[in-house]
């Protein structure tokens, strides 16, 4: 597995740890931290961010032992960046779950983790006879548009950004090998640094809904999601191609927000205003303008075909899960508890 040291990666990594049998081995550039599930090391604008924990390193992997003195869980030094350093981190692997990535910087750097990296570890996997590799991609290949209970199938690849590009790379070189893509949109939880911090700045920037926030949007919990990668890359037949490991039932922008005002005290909105309005009060501020765009169209992915297959239950709405993750958002952001 590679990416545990991130925001969704540490998550798949405990889940991968809690697969009965399962032995685990942690692929990362540097010693990962006691717990990989931690949750503070993604610091990223991405809603699918797992972190990228690559960097120059060895020409050859090495072992080391579990932090956690965890006996099925090994640690292995290697360097996306680096092809001859992921020379036999497969060997003796079963499936490889993919979910380091790199989010912004120079286009180089983000295309050196997410492209060429996947393409080495792809190479390495299929020349180990990895029998089944996983990517935890992301939603925001697609850009932006009006997705409407939209499947995978037929959806054109239309990123905006050098890191969606490189990630849609990157989902095509796993394909070719016949592997599987799982891409979430918004993904929330304990160490989310971009979706509801960007909702909460939004909610403060404008003081008012957009249009009755009445766009709908799928969403997931990073526990839930962690879940479903797990499950699509065990599953006992083929479980190649494109998911979209969502909460099956999309939610309106309004209850986001009901939810977020509840769960973490915010004021509640006292106007209504349209998009132009919108658009020019948040004019200069590039990441509330993008959670704009995201929620005054509708991006809701069909994303029932995976919990069905595979048989694993969906979790958490949206409201219930923000509500289990509330403490840990209102420390990170600073606010204070809500009365009653």
């Amino acid at each position: 597995m590679t990416g545990a040291g991130g925001f969704i990666g540490g998550r798949v990594a405990a889940a991968a740890r809690a697969v009965p049998g399962a032995r685990v081995i942690l692929m990362s550039r540097s010693p990962l931290p006691d717990r990989a599930d931690r949750t503070h090391h993604s610091d990223a604008a991405d809603p699918a961010d797992a972190s990228d924990r690559s960097e120059s390193g060895d020409r050859s992997p090495s072992r080391d032992r579990s932090a956690s003195g965890d006996p099925a869980v090994r640690h292995v030094r290697a360097d996306l960046r680096d092809p001859a350093s992921l020379r036999g981190v497969c060997d003796g692997v079963d499936i490889v779950l993919h979910c380091a990535v790199r989010i912004g910087g120079p286009d180089p750097a983000v295309r050196a983790v997410n492209e060429h990296g996947t393409r080495a570890l792809v190479a390495e996997a299929e020349r180990a006879g990895v029998g089944r590799l996983a990517q935890v991609s992301t939603a925001s290949v697609y850009g932006r548009g009006v997705f409407r209970d939209a499947e995978p199938s037929g959806l054109p690849i239309a990123p905006g950004s050098e890191t969606s590009r490189s990630r849609a790379a990157a989902e095509h070189i796993v394909l070719a090998a016949g592997g599987t893509v799982l891409r979430p949109h918004l993904v929330v939880g304990a160490g989310d640094r971009w979706a509801v911090p960007g909702l909460v700045r939004l909610h403060r920037r404008l003081a008012a809904t957009v249009d009755g926030w009445r766009a709908l949007l799928s969403a997931v919990d990073v526990d839930d999601l962690a879940r479903a990668v797990t499950a699509v890359a065990t599953a006992p037949g083929d479980a190649s191609g494109v998911w979209h490991p969502n909460h099956p039932a999309p939610v309106s922008c309004a209850d986001v927000f009901t939810a977020l005002e509840h769960g973490l005290g915010l004021p509640p909105a006292t106007a209504d205003i349209g998009v132009e309005e919108a658009r020019r009060r948040l004019a200069g501020d590039s990441v509330s303008l993008h959670h704009l765009a995201m929620l005054t169209t509708d991006h809701w992915f069909a994303s029932t075909r995976l919990w069905k297959e595979t048989g694993c239950p969906p979790g958490r709405g949206i409201a219930e899960s923000l509500a289990r993750h509330a403490p840990w958002y209102r420390r990170h952001l600073g606010l204070s508890v809500p009365p009653g």
